[in-house]
């Protein structure tokens, strides 16, 4: 198990991995239709994409929270 004080980075983790599984297979079947391969081209574009999208989640998320706060009431 990992400690609590952690939960933000294993929650950027897991947030940035499904979104960009998401988003590239999205991307890779619009440019690419299903093709031969398919699958080994998605998981190079979510390897690609995953590398970027970790650390922005990391860094966007406390600003997505501020303004989230900003926006809602109690």
């Amino acid at each position: 198990m990992i400690p609590a004080k952690y939960a933000h980075i294993a929650f950027g983790f897991v947030l940035s991995c499904l979104m960009s599984l998401l988003v590239s297979g999205v991307s890779t079947f619009r440019a690419a239709g299903f093709v031969d391969g398919f699958a080994g081209v998605w998981v190079g574009a979510w390897l690609a994409s995953w590398m970027v999208a970790f650390p922005v989640v990391l860094v966007v998320a406390p600003v997505a929270r501020r303004v989230v706060g900003r926006l809602v009431t109690a």
